[in-house]
């Protein structure tokens, strides 16, 4: 996925370039890992679990990040094409 902090509001939805790189967008700045807390809490809200079911597994520092998200696999595979989509 790809993070722009500091927006005005926080959103997931929409892609990033051509591929399957989804868009999340957070108020927070890259502070102190405070944007990557409310990526987190974001996508979580987004694909209805709780935060500690998400993970970053790469780019904790990054705005381009791979999250694991605990959910059941063809839940998480739908909600993640709506949000690619919206």
């Amino acid at each position: 996925m790809r993070v722009r902090p500091g927006a005005s509001t926080t959103r997931v939805g929409g892609r990033w370039g051509d591929a399957e790189v989804l868009t999340v967008s957070v108020t927070p700045r890259a502070v102190d890992g405070a944007a990557t807390a409310a990526v987190r809490d974001a996508v979580a809200g987004a694909f209805g679990v709780r935060p500690r079911q998400v993970t970053v597994v790469t780019g904790e520092r990054s705005r381009t990040k791979v999250l694991e998200v605990v959910c059941e696999p063809a839940v998480g595979r739908a909600r993640l094409l709506d949000l690619l989509d919206a």
